[in-house]
């Protein structure tokens, strides 16, 4: 195999991994990376604790990024979940799957996975370079020559992967840099969107109950669709499984929310108005919920109504219910009419939010849009456009629900871009 000249750019997990496979197959590697430390975001993952991937099968595991997850079929099969952990679990790191087949490090987390990481690097005599910022792509006749440095440094290069990162998180040096250079170099890019982000509602009980957690909750986002005359009002929902919602000051967070997020700015981008029911008893159907509470006033009849459906409600939630629904809480029990009764239980069913906005892409955990796969051979992670340039992880076109998936694909990405790199003519 002939040498090639290879630069990768951006030192997160998907530059260190094609960094890592294309030395492992000999060929002279310069690694640039604009902080003075690799994996700088690589370090938040998972609140620390870094989820590396996920177990569920290829096709389960593909459905859960946004509409784009057929894109990785092939870096999958090349490099996906068995290959990432044994790479991992070879090099010292004892793993364990947790729940919703997540799977993290026994100890050591984050810190633990860029350790071994930098020591593969070592390892394959990687030359790295840090505080180098990527400022312009060389290309003639179709083909990448080289990059120009911020600094005004020309480094000649036979090709050249790009692994630069998303627009979040900016203080980890993804700032949206190589994106723009794509842009800049012809190619298309989906616009930039945060996701696994929290939300901002219109109304302020979040505020009174920030930092109250709903634990075993479902949640229905919905957006009214006008058809136009002639046609009736419809709604697209989105419905979540059964999980936890937190309040903030600002509105709602928690993994429901976070998962179902990138869909919601979607929507919000759109200039669509977005509702967010919660469900606070999703395995009781408004049936039972009524049984129960007929049950409940007829034990209780001397009691007032908000000492009797405390076991229905966390107490902090109780007094806003109450407040919402126009119901006196020392009302007793014997007083309440059929409509109030119908009242509350239609309030655990759909406690009922307006979605203002999402907060910012610079606080979403990960980015939406980026490099269009339109322009990108999925075999490779080679450009359509400019021969021997290669884009890997975030900064492409694909987004994935939490659950280890984000960072599976940005591993297995930029294997497959670090590969075909080292192997093509």
């Amino acid at each position: 195999m002939d040498a090639k000249r290879i630069i990768v750019v951006g030192a997160g997990p998907a530059g260190m991994m094609a960094a890592i496979r294309a030395a492992e197959l000999n060929q002279p590697l310069l690694l640039l990376e604009k902080n003075s430390c690799p994996g700088q975001k690589l370090l938040l993952s998972g609140k620390g604790r870094c989820n590396l991937t996920n177990t569920c099968d290829l096709d389960s595991f593909l459905e859960r990024f946004s509409g784009n997850g057929q894109f990785l079929r092939d870096a999958f099969k090349r490099f996906f979940y068995p290959e990432l952990m044994s790479f991992f679990e070879t090099r010292g790191l004892k793993l364990k799957v947790e729940r919703q087949l997540r799977v993290f490090p026994e100890s050591g987390g984050s810190g633990k996975v860029r350790k071994i990481l930098e020591q593969e690097l070592s390892k394959n005599k990687v030359n790295i370079m840090f505080g180098c910022t990527l400022k312009e792509i060389m290309i003639g006749d179709g083909k990448v020559k080289g990059i120009i440095l911020a600094d005004g440094r020309r480094m000649p290069a036979d090709k050249i992967i790009l692994a630069t990162g998303g627009a979040s998180y900016s203080f980890t040096g993804s700032t949206g840099d190589g994106i723009r250079l794509a842009i800049k170099t012809g190619h298309r890019a989906a616009r930039l969107m945060a996701g696994l982000v929290p939300l901002v509602t219109k109304e302020k009980y979040p505020r009174q109950l920030m930092g109250l957690t709903l634990k075993n909750i479902r949640l229905k986002f919905t957006q009214p669709l006008h058809a136009g005359a002639g046609f009736s009002d419809s709604e697209k929902e989105i419905i979540s499984q059964i999980g936890e919602l937190l309040f903030t000051d600002f509105g709602i967070s928690g993994p429901l929310v976070l998962s179902l997020s990138g869909r919601v700015v979607k929507w919000l981008h759109a200039q669509k108005k977005v509702f967010v029911e919660i469900d606070l008893k999703p395995a009781l159907s408004e049936e039972q919920l009524d049984s129960r509470l007929l049950r409940e006033f007829n034990l209780n009849a001397k009691k007032n109504i908000k000492n009797t459906i405390k076991e229905l409600l966390p107490i902090k939630l109780i007094d806003l219910a109450f407040k919402v629904l126009k119901i006196d809480p020392d009302k007793k029990v014997s007083q309440m009419t059929q409509a109030e009764r119908k009242s509350i239980i239609a309030f655990l069913k759909g406690f009922r939010l307006t979605i203002a906005c999402a907060k910012p892409l610079e606080e979403g955990m990960i980015t939406q849009g980026g490099v269009s796969l339109k322009d990108i051979d999925p075999r490779t992670m080679e450009s359509r456009r400019i021969k021997g340039l290669y884009f890997a992880g975030e900064m492409i076109d694909v987004d994935a629900d939490t659950g280890g998936f984000n960072l599976q694909a940005a591993f297995s990405t930029g294997y497959l871009a670090g590969e075909s790199a080292a192997m093509s003519q």
